[in-house]
């Protein structure tokens, strides 16, 4: 007894669908394109923002780095930056990636609140 034997039915449609091979072809891209515009586009755009807010980076920030540390920017290097955190005004450096949030600028009134948001 061979496998067409088994499931005749199968076998009869996988033959019939061998004209209408089109559409799940179709059914396949639109399905991809779904995922490209629900998950992947989504999170390119984030991860854009986030590339943009650290490139912005400027001497006088105030930060919130990923792991809750606040401080001001005092000096930034190609990757790094060195934060100056109250009350004891240590110096702490981190990579710029570290940087999660940016509070605000050298002018505390301006409200300029951007970053990535978990």
């Amino acid at each position: 007894m061979g496998v067409p034997a088994l499931f005749p039915a199968f076998w009869a449609q996988a033959s019939s669908s061998a004209a209408g091979g089109g559409i799940g072809l179709l059914m396949i891209l639109v399905v991809f394109a779904i995922f490209y515009f629900l998950l992947i586009m989504p999170v390119q755009r984030r991860q854009k923002k986030v590339r943009q807010m650290h490139q912005a980076l400027k001497t006088g920030d105030e930060v919130i780095t990923s792991g809750g540390i606040r401080g001001r920017i005092i000096s930034i290097k190609d990757d790094s930056v060195q934060l100056r955190c109250a009350p004891d005004q240590i110096k702490l450096e981190f990579v710029r990636s570290a940087v999660a949030q940016v509070i605000s600028g050298e002018n505390a009134g301006s409200g300029r609140s951007s970053g990535a948001k978990p």
